[in-house]
């Protein structure tokens, strides 16, 4: 699964976190335990379970979020496509094993009137949350590995 390389805003980050990469799908897939480890997440719920084709709704910011799972493929890759505000958002995390631990890739892109309006500072935004989000990412997932080992 891909985001939309020729959206308005599209940011991307990377980061190794030293859990296996099962841990660290665990942390992603675990959608209603997001508000637990990541402050922005104020609430998620998924209906259908962790499939292709399920919905999950999440506040993070101002807005409530509509999901719709895309690709789950455990321990690899997990993405979903979402709206809220008139914003059309798709989001993708691939994992790989990697020395230590895992090496975590993620994209997002954000398309909409807004975004096409407020390009600059959608795009500052949206590369500030990716970056926040890998690091909240990290720190829960390394407690959980040290938690196991």
């Amino acid at each position: 699964m891909n985001v939309n390389q020729d959206a308005p805003a599209v940011a991307t980050g990377e980061i190794e976190i030293q859990a296996d990469p099962e841990v660290v799908w665990d942390v992603l897939a675990d959608i209603e335990g997001w508000p637990s480890w990541n402050p922005d997440v104020k609430e998620a719920t998924l209906t259908g379970g962790l499939k292709e084709g399920s919905i999950f709704r999440w506040k993070a910011g101002p807005g409530t979020i509509t999901s719709t799972l895309e690709k789950v493929e455990r321990p690899r890759e997990i993405g979903w496509r979402g709206k809220t505000m008139g914003i059309s958002a798709v989001h993708v995390y691939k994992l790989e094993p990697h020395a230590q631990g895992t090496k975590v890739h993620t994209e997002e892109s954000f398309d909409g009137l807004i975004v096409r309006l407020l390009r600059g500072p959608m795009r500052k935004s949206l590369q500030k949350t990716i970056e926040e989000g890998l690091a909240h990412l990290k720190r829960e997932a390394e407690v959980r590995a040290s938690r196991s080992g």
